[in-house]
């Protein structure tokens, strides 16, 4: 059964909007009704040239300013959990709170950038708006890689700014990230004859000591300091209740600062689990704070907030892959993005879009 486009108002304010994208669930894989609705909404905006990969849409200013800026934002979610539809409420001190999946991560974000995209139709820079499926899965399945990959000609600019949650606030770089596989092997027998086997899940027990007694890193990186991690996140192993298991496996994540390239992560890693079959099974490189051109000095500026460094993985490292200095801006507190009760300051949504738009127009 077909599932018909919703009608988005990008002239209603970024917070209604937020609201309706939320509103259009678009959990991983699910993005092409709301991609639809942002093609429907952004035709008759004649200062932008759009162009659509899958389910990412770019929408581009030509008009020869002498820089480009790029702001990208996702359009997917990680799974609902009977939290849509949004919810307005407001706290203790009187504060209003948009409740919902995808509010902090990131459509309040996008909304904002919707916003501004159909508003400014003659902004001091150029700007290529992106907006892209599949963030919240593996790397080899994100829209914005595949974009870079079919139409490189959108990753040309001076500046990049990604509208992750940071709290309106700037977040230079990122952690870098790889996930490996600890493997311990052993001999099959029966539970009640275990002196005959070896149990492979035992077998783990220095592996799992060696992360217990692990002192992850604070690292400064050009002024900004970024904390490491490295820990379990998975643990499977054995076929029967009544089998010694033969083969077990740790799933190990480490977050490592953007002052070590993912080979040097990943060798870091086989040093802590040395004598374990490691095997790499996904690696992401991080981004330095990309701070130090003048026209990201200019953005901070207008903003009006000291820089932090973003702890987690965003796709600001591939703009920085590519040369284009890049950082994280957008409303709701990264600490609520993925929860339950996930939800994000109707202030903070406006005070991202009025930094955004006062930079853009150059005032």
């Amino acid at each position: 059964m077909s599932v018909s486009t919703p009608l988005l108002d990008l002239t209603g304010g970024s917070v209604a909007l937020t609201a309706a994208l939320c509103d259009t669930e678009s959990v991983s894989g699910n993005e092409t009704v709301l991609a639809d609705a942002i093609m429907a909404a952004l035709a008759g905006s004649h200062h932008l040239e759009l162009t659509r990969d899958g389910d990412t849409i770019v929408a581009q200013t030509n008009l020869g300013r002498a820089q480009r800026v790029i702001i990208a934002g996702h359009l997917d979610t990680v799974p609902v959990n009977e939290n849509l539809p949004t919810r307005v409420e407001n706290d203790a001190l009187g504060d209003a709170w948009l409740w919902g999946r995808g509010t902090v991560d990131m459509k309040a974000g996008v909304a904002v950038q919707l916003t501004l995209a159909a508003e400014l139709t003659a902004p001091a820079y150029d700007i290529t708006w992106i907006w892209y499926d599949h963030e919240e899965v593996n790397s080899d399945q994100n829209g914005l890689g595949r974009l870079a990959i079919n139409h490189p000609e959108f990753f040309v600019g001076d500046f990049a700014i990604l509208g992750e949650p940071s709290n309106s606030s700037v977040e230079g770089g990122c952690n870098g990230t790889i996930r490996v596989d600890v493997r311990a092997r052993g001999v099959r027998a029966h539970s009640a004859r275990s002196w005959v086997g070896e149990n492979a899940i035992h077998k783990l027990a220095p592996a799992l000591a060696a992360l217990s007694d692990y002192e992850p890193r604070e690292v400064e990186v050009e002024g900004l300091v970024y904390r490491e991690g490295l820990n379990a996140v998975g643990v499977s192993g054995g076929v029967a209740t009544n089998v010694i298991p033969n083969e077990a496996t740790l799933h190990v994540n480490y977050r490592f600062a953007p002052s070590r390239s993912a080979d040097e992560a990943i060798e870091h890693v086989r040093d802590v689990f040395a004598g374990f079959d490691v095997e790499v099974v996904d690696r992401s490189e991080g981004a330095r704070p990309g701070l130090t051109a003048p026209i990201a000095q200019d953005f901070v500026s207008a903003v009006g907030a000291e820089p932090r460094p973003k702890y987690g993985w965003t796709d600001v490292a591939r703009f920085s892959a590519l040369g284009i200095p890049a950082v994280n801006f957008g409303p709701g507190d990264p600490s609520l993005a993925h929860a339950d009760d996930e939800r994000v300051a109707v202030q903070q949504i406006l005070e991202c879009e009025n930094a955004l738009r006062t930079w853009l127009v150059g005032e």
